[in-house]
């Protein structure tokens, strides 16, 4: 492994760790911003890695937090009568039953994502372009209607999560809690990325990619490599919904529908703002974005959505192939490129 790898996987754990302490006042912000991360690297698998711009990932993350909240609910109360309203104040988990229901629905919520984009997978993912992106579209919008249309999990006027049981600690333990599931399960997810992007599945994605009639030439089942892609993603944009679910208390249609404003939007902006295709590129995204967004929703509200705007605007001009990209360009010996110097001082003269 290479010094600058390592210095920077130790950057990011040691920053994790300390970070709730260093920094409590922001606890909360911080673990969204781990949300955010794995939200970037999972669209980057397709976006990035095999070349496949996607807008439905939201429908996985909105599905996540659905089942991950009915299945803490279901298996104890009658999910029915918990999304009728006031029914989260009839029912109340005991300790054992919300910490065993988080952990089933979890899991779940990782589960039933990878069975839907197995399903949906073999009819839109022989679509290529254009055609592929529209598709996946329509998907990320109609995952907000669908889930307004069904009675049993709150329909329009959405669900309460189960709330942080009595007697187990207070608020700041129920944050610290979360705080630290989030940069876990964000650590899971990048390693277990960067293990597979160093193997043939790593490979085979920058090959369809790249291009991909000639990678079927070659004799590569692409079908199938496109689909597990989109599986390994569904996987932990699922469980990063369930998480959120969990974290905000309430699931409402409007937060898992693609729309300008939503997870929908941020995934991609952040991953191509870090750089698409790279390993850490969706990681610095993600933490620019976030920092970026927090400010002005901060201290600048009623203009946030101008300077989404804006944020898009410069994306594009200056940072076509984003921060990791711009990083390449102007230290190709950190990244391990060899550049004659005659050919710097001309690219110098020509600028």
């Amino acid at each position: 492994m290479k010094r600058n790898n390592l210095i920077l996987y130790g950057a990011l754990l040691v920053f994790g760790l300390l970070a709730p302490f260093l920094f409590p006042a922001f606890k909360l912000q911080i673990s969204f911003m781990w949300i955010l991360v794995i939200l970037a690297l999972t669209w980057d698998v397709q976006g990035g890695q095999m070349g496949y711009n996607t807008f439905g990932n939201i429908l996985f993350f909105g599905i996540g937090m659905y089942i991950c909240a009915s299945t803490q609910i279901g298996l104890f109360f009658p999910l029915e009568e918990w999304t009728a309203s006031g029914g989260e104040k009839t029912f109340l988990h005991t300790p054992s039953q919300y910490f065993l229901g988080l952990s089933a629905g979890l899991v779940l919520a990782g589960i039933v994502p990878v069975v839907v984009a197995a399903l949906i997978g073999y009819g839109i993912l022989g679509l290529r372009g254009h055609y592929f992106a529209i598709c996946t579209l329509g998907l990320g919008i109609a995952a907000g209607e669908l889930a307004g249309g069904i009675e049993i999990i709150g329909a329009g006027q959405g669900m309460t999560a189960p709330p942080w049981p009595k007697g187990i600690g207070d608020t700041e333990f129920r944050s610290e809690f979360f705080y630290f599931l989030t940069f876990i399960t964000m650590l899971a997810t990048f390693t277990f990325l960067r293990w597979a992007y160093q193997r043939r599945f790593g490979l085979v994605l920058n090959a369809i990619r790249d291009n991909e009639d000639k990678a079927e030439a070659m004799g590569i089942h692409t079908m199938r490599y496109k689909i597990l892609g989109w599986m390994v993603s569904a996987f932990f944009v699922g469980i990063a919904g369930g998480l959120v679910g969990n974290m905000v208390g309430y699931i409402e249609p409007t937060e898992i529908a693609f729309a300008g404003a939503t997870y929908g939007v941020f995934m991609i902006l952040m991953a191509i703002l870090g750089g698409k295709g790279t390993l850490w590129g969706p990681v610095i995204g993600a933490m620019v974005f976030h920092i970026f967004k927090e400010g002005f929703w901060t201290f600048f509200l009623g203009w946030q959505y101008v300077a989404l705007g804006v944020l898009i605007v410069v994306i594009v001009i200056f940072f076509p192939e984003g921060i990791m990209g711009w990083l390449r360009e102007k230290f190709p010996e950190r990244f391990g490129e060899v550049v004659d110097e005659a050919d710097r001082k001309a690219q110098v003269v020509l600028k």
